[in-house]
This record gives structure tokens, C-alpha cells and sequence, in this order.
């Protein structure tokens, strides 16, 4: 094989790219260890080498140098780019290492938490389900504390549409709702009949 054609340009043909593979393999894997004391590390950014070579074996350019100089510059990015991103990675260890992390007990009260929610994200889901006439007159009566007469003016309604309004709300939260008395206090506010 002729020395010309040992320095053929990178190709995206399988055959033609397996062949400058080969024949650049050691030059790429020791310019690798030449930056790095790992095997694995090495064989890894070999890889990721001939990688970002194949992808951009389309966009070499004979009259800007070599196929070896152009594996050069490939070779620098790769390795230049996992090292930064190490960098970052030991700055964001080092950052998150003097934060408390959560034991048994925290994750407990989270838990805690979650759980006591779960009757208040229940409750939106039915109250979100409720038509909003129904909605207005069940807010300003059991959440925003107004007699049915004040909702009533409120909402430009009658105290006698305002009432069945609000019978119905609370009979399509009841049909939904769980009929216990260790229901969500919330639920329970919803439910409880007006004056």
C-alpha cells in the first residue's frame, strides 16, 4: 500500500472508514494515554474519537491539512471536552457534598406531608369537576365564609338560585367524596349546610 493512499481522507463508507481506522488507531489511542492514566478511560475517548470522526468524515477538508492533523484537532476537542466536563462534574460534587442530605427520619416527614395533601389535591379534583355557576356559589359560601344571600348579590343571582346552586354542588361533591368521618377537613367544610 502506497504511502498516499495510507493517508486517504476520512469517508463515511463503512469499508473506506474501517480502513482509516485501522490505520490510525495507534496514533489516536496514544496521543489518549499520552493525557490519561485509565485504560478504561482511554479506550473510551478512542472511541468517542473515531465517533466525531465518522459524523464529521463529511466535512473534511483536504486543503486545510492532513487527515492525521485533521484527527489531531478531533483527538484535542474530545479529550478537552471530558475533561471540562469532569471539571464541572467535581464542582458540582464539591458544591452538593456540604449539603445535608436526607435520612430516615426526613424522608418520613415528607412523606407525612405528601399524605396529609392527598385529600387537598382530591378535593381540587372534584371541586375542578364541578360546573362553574356551581363552582362561584360553593367558594364564596364554604371557602369565602358569605351567607348564601351575600353570594347570591355577589353573583347577581337569586338567594333561591343561589341555594340550589349550592345543593347541588354539594350533592355532586357527596356522590365523590368518601363518607367517613376521617375525611379531609377541607372536604368536610364543603359539605357542611349552610345558613
Amino acid at each position: 500500500m502506497s504511502a498516499e493512499q495510507q493517508m486517504a481522507p476520512p469517508s463515511r463508507d463503512p469499508a473506506a472508514f474501517a480502513v482509516f481506522y485501522q490505520q490510525q488507531f495507534d496514533t489516536v489511542l496514544g496521543f489518549v494515554t499520552r493525557r490519561t492514566d485509565s485504560a478504561h478511560l482511554a479506550a473510551d475517548l478512542t472511541a468517542d474519537i473515531f465517533l466525531t470522526a465518522l459524523e464529521q468524515a463529511d466535512g473534511y477538508d483536504a486543503r486545510r491539512g492532513t487527515p492525521v492533523a485533521w484527527l489531531y484537532g478531533i483527538s484535542r476537542n474530545v479529550v478537552a471536552g471530558h475533561f471540562r466536563g469532569s471539571a464541572r462534574e467535581r464542582n458540582a460534587v464539591a458544591r452538593i457534598a456540604g449539603q445535608r442530605m436526607l435520612d430516615d427520619q426526613d424522608v418520613s416527614a415528607i412523606e407525612e406531608r405528601i399524605d396529609a395533601t392527598r385529600g387537598a389535591r382530591a378535593l381540587a379534583g372534584w371541586h375542578a369537576a364541578l360546573s362553574e355557576p356551581l363552582r362561584a356559589v360553593l367558594d364564596l359560601v364554604a371557602v369565602d365564609g358569605l351567607a348564601v344571600r351575600d353570594a347570591a348579590k355577589a353573583l347577581g343571582i337569586s338567594a333561591a338560585t343561589a341555594r340550589v346552586r349550592l345543593h347541588r354542588a354539594r350533592k355532586a361533591l357527596q356522590k365523590v367524596a368518601p363518607q367517613s368521618s376521617t375525611a379531609h377537613p377541607s372536604v368536610n367544610t364543603l359539605l357542611e349546610v349552610a345558613p
